[in-house]
């Protein structure tokens, strides 16, 4: 069932944040929902790495990569693991490469852009913190839902 977030805002107005506009769609899933996985991290994309190899049915992963504009923390190979392992999206708060083999997955991918450099590799980084970026503060066990209209954000499930 598709979902949209300008129903689930009708429907639940009080229940929802709404994270500023400032994201992309570039997976191939145009809407997607789930419990919210949370990342830290800047420009080092290893505990994504290690988060996509996890089981990820009904779980989207938010990534608060501080909103790099240099370096992109998720590519086509991360992406078709966490397709492999059942994620139902990503968030990037910075860049993804390999948006045209992203946009060909199952996937919900939003990111704030593209760049073509990867990120190095020193495992830096924290998960299952609470994270805010776009107005918003994601914590781990919470809802998101996004789509072609933008993201909200839901203490319970909505759908």
């Amino acid at each position: 069932m598709p979902i949209s977030t300008p129903d689930l805002c009708d429907d639940h107005g009080d229940a929802v944040q709404v994270v500023e506009p400032m994201f992309i769609n570039y997976g191939g899933r145009e809407s997607f929902g789930g419990q919210i996985v949370t990342i830290k991290c800047f420009e080092d994309n290893s505990l994504v790495r290690e988060l996509v190899a996890e089981p990820g049915k009904g779980k989207v992963l938010v990534v608060d990569a501080g909103g790099s504009m240099r370096r992109a923390c998720l590519g086509d190979m991360l992406a078709d693991k966490a397709v492999a392992n059942g994620w139902e999206g990503i968030v990037m708060y910075g860049c993804i490469r390999d948006v045209d083999q992203i946009g060909a997955l199952d996937l919900g991918v939003q990111a704030l852009g593209t760049h073509p450099m990867k990120t190095e590799k020193k495992g830096i980084g924290e998960r299952d913190l609470a994270v805010t970026f776009g107005g918003v503060t994601f914590r781990p066990g919470e809802y998101l839902y996004g789509d072609n209209n933008g993201i909200i954000v839901a203490q319970e499930a909505l759908v």
